[in-house]
């Protein structure tokens, strides 16, 4: 790779570009497993009354069995290479071993995030063409709500307990399953079966399936650079280099060695920033995962980090927030010192966060950036020196970046001017699935020969090389938990609304990372409603963290000549109303 101007930032070590492995992703769980059979690949458990944590684990030689015996039960319900596989749950051992034995019987992985509610997850599963769905139990009436609707052919239901260690196991089941609708009887739901039961009857071997790295592995859904959600399309060519990508980025840099890190996955495993970083990365190289189901239950993500001790914890800046101020932490009752390095992406990390957090813990936190269509790492600061704060740090080995005028996205701009962000790398998606012209918008072929993706963000570089971003796509919610949350979603839930003539959704504060949704709404002629009426049919038919907090009702909304509605006029209107507080 031609030497560029941000490669005199890599720690020493770090390479500028990488061998990568002609292999598919699953090919690395069987080499890890032959290098450390016996040890820890999970870890699961929960905080159990008056008994304190309490947890189970899955070895690598265990991990691999079972990603084999679900493959081939996969391959005997009659999964064909290229058929997707939606898997709808939180963090848990099963979804581990669902992804890596729907790669192995040669399916396509579609991360369904466990938030959706029903009609959400139905267009998911329709545009992906879905046949078969791994679902948490307490989920499942969401699925066979819509099942009707969809190409569905087969749904197998875990429940959340089955990892679990024997005590909790009893204890959920006499305290939480049935209060938290766990407990569901699909006894009479034709093509539907339980976890255990569909991986009983499998040989321990699938059939051997032909894959080759330019084949999709994963269908990983974004609202992109316009909003309109899609599959981007991941090869396995994809998400093993970015793997590799980012481990090598704190391995060679001295920051991480090979089979001794222990990882804290509590990012969402939908989400393809922990895909990679938190399960393949740790997949490829040998480490121990700390599954945690939900990071918001402090108690339980407290206490994993006090017993487990956790050397890598990639997170969000809202997620380092709140362990710097929790009470437990602040009084030295938790014992953070274990942790090396986090790096945080979807939102812009305030030094004040960067800072504390690295004071209590000891170690680093540096910022990086991505997007689900670079499978998603393609910036991030060098972990070894700390890079620069307020960055997004360099494009990291084998990625290239550039900046090109907001207007024709065609001029290059140089360093300390804004331009779109534009990556080239290994790591960058095939294309969306099934939406040719969308594809066609971001991946364009650029004078030099090479394919581009066009971000939609806009970013500034400085005279050696770091990046800067400017501001984020145009419309996008950056919710807190770093969930982006896409105005068109929340529109067009409004517009369901019978007396809604016209809405439009913005994030507010605007410019801020931890935003809340503002709706603003036009009524039909002689309707009528309230704020808390508008809200409540938003939290019907949208992930909770999509739904809006503020409505502001309108005789019109600002539009073009041609009748689009301006949001950028209705986010101007509230920094003035900011400004004047």
């Amino acid at each position: 790779m031609t030497s560029q101007l941000w490669h005199q930032q890599y720690d020493p070590g770090v390479p500028t570009s990488i061998d990568y492995p002609s292999q598919p992703l699953d090919y690395f769980l069987r080499e890890t497993t032959k290098k450390y059979p016996d040890k820890t690949a999970l870890i699961f458990g929960g905080v159990a009354p008056l008994f304190g944590e309490q947890h189970s684990t899955v070895s690598y030689r265990q991990l691999d069995a079972l990603a084999d015996r679900f493959a081939a039960a996969l391959q005997n319900a009659g999964l064909q290479k290229g058929d997707r596989v939606a898997v709808y749950m939180p963090n848990c051992p099963q979804f581990v071993i669902a992804y890596y034995g729907i790669l192995r019987a040669g399916g396509i992985v579609v991360p369904s995030n466990p938030l959706y509610v029903a009609r959400e997850i139905e267009h998911q599963l329709n545009d992906s063409g879905a046949k078969f769905a791994v679902v948490l139990s307490m989920l499942y009436n969401n699925v066979k709500e819509i099942r009707v609707n969809t190409s569905l052919e087969r749904v197998i239901v875990t429940n959340i307990k089955e990892y679990f260690p024997g005590l909790l196991k009893t204890l959920f089941t006499l305290a939480k399953e049935k209060k938290g609708g766990h407990r569901v009887d699909i006894s009479t739901d034709a093509g539907t079966s339980w976890f255990q039961d569909f991986l009983a009857p499998a040989g321990s071997k699938p059939q051997p399936v032909e894959i080759v790295p330019e084949d999709t592995a994963v269908l990983m859904y974004t609202g992109g650079t316009t909003g309109v959600p899609k599959g981007a399309e991941l090869t396995h060519r994809n998400v093993v280099a970015n793997a590799i990508q980012t481990a090598t980025w704190m391995i060679a840099a001295g920051e991480g060695v090979e089979g001794a890190e222990v990882m804290m996955t509590a990012l969402p495993l939908t989400h393809s920033y922990s895909m990679t970083v938190c399960m393949n990365q740790s997949v490829m190289y040998g480490y121990t995962q700390i599954i945690i189901p939900n990071p918001r239950d402090f108690q339980h993500l407290l206490s994993a980090i006090n017993t487990h001790k956790p050397t890598l914890f990639p997170g969000v800046p809202t997620l380092y927030t709140a362990i710097n101020n929790h009470p437990e932490v602040q009084a030295g009752n938790v014992d953070v010192k274990s942790i090396k390095v986090c790096i945080s992406g979807a939102a812009g990390l305030p030094v004040e966060v960067q800072e504390e957090f690295q004071r209590i813990t000891g170690g680093k936190l540096v910022e990086g950036y991505g997007l689900s269509e670079t499978s998603p790492v393609c910036h991030a600061n060098p972990v070894g020196s700390g890079g620069r704060i307020g960055t997004i740090g360099v494009p990291i080995p084998d990625t290239e970046a550039k900046l090109v005028d907001n207007d024709t996205e065609e001029k290059e701009i140089g360093p300390g001017e804004p331009g779109i962000l534009c990556i080239h790398g290994p790591q960058v998606m095939k294309g969306y699935w099934g939406m040719p012209d969308e594809t066609a918008h971001v991946l364009r072929r650029h004078a030099d020969g090479k394919v581009w993706l066009h971000t939609g963000d806009v970013a500034e570089m400085s005279e050696d090389g770091y990046f800067r971003i400017v501001d984020r796509k145009k419309d996008m919610i950056l919710a807190a938990g770093g969930f982006n949350v896409y105005p068109r979603d929340i529109e067009e839930r409004l517009y369901e609304n019978p007396k809604i003539l016209e809405g439009a959704a913005i994030g507010v504060p605007v410019g801020g990372d931890n935003q809340r949704g503002k709706v603003f709404v036009v009524l039909k002629e002689g309707q009528t409603a309230t704020e808390e009426e508008i809200i409540e049919w938003c939290r019907e038919g949208l992930a909770k963290y999509k739904v809006p907090k503020y409505v502001e009702f309108r005789n019109e909304l600002p539009k073009t000549m041609v009748g689009k509605i301006l949001r950028r006029e209705l986010m101007e209107e509230e920094v003035k109303k900011q400004a004047a507080k």
